[in-house]
């Protein structure tokens, strides 16, 4: 009786975690990253939240840009809070384009505030899988 627990315990294990892998996209499948570009704007909003942050960015040509970024709990462990930033910020990000780009979707990189100098990114073994 306890080995067929034991057993009925473990196959429930392996599925759930087989479904919690497959649940988490490839970046690769999404962004080419193996290229890079650069967007500048006005934040438009910064959406703080698991399992990935968002900014959105309006750029001068009127094109308003989806930027994927960490989740929250990692963006906090380095210092970036839902009050980090803020809708009408001037931004300047670097990241890996989208394979679709009418979709003007961007994987974040680095992102820059010239009006204080704020910056995130671009560090050596910095990720946010």
């Amino acid at each position: 009786m306890k080995r067929d627990l034991l057993v009925t315990l473990a196959i429930a294990g392996v599925f759930a975690l087989a479904t919690q892998l497959y649940a988490h996209h490839s970046f690769t499948a999404t962004y080419h990253e193996d290229q890079t570009v650069t967007i500048e704007g006005k934040l438009v909003q910064f959406q703080f939240r698991n399992p990935h942050s968002f900014v959105q960015v309006l750029d001068d040509k009127g094109i308003r840009w989806s930027i994927e970024w960490g989740g929250a709990g990692q963006l906090g462990s380095q210092g970036v809070t839902r009050e980090t930033l803020k809708p009408g910020d001037v931004v300047v990000i670097t990241g890996n384009p989208g394979r679709t780009p009418e979709d003007h979707r961007v994987r974040m990189r680095s992102i820059k505030r010239p009006s204080d100098g704020f910056g995130w990114g671009e560090r050596p073994g910095q990720t946010f899988d």
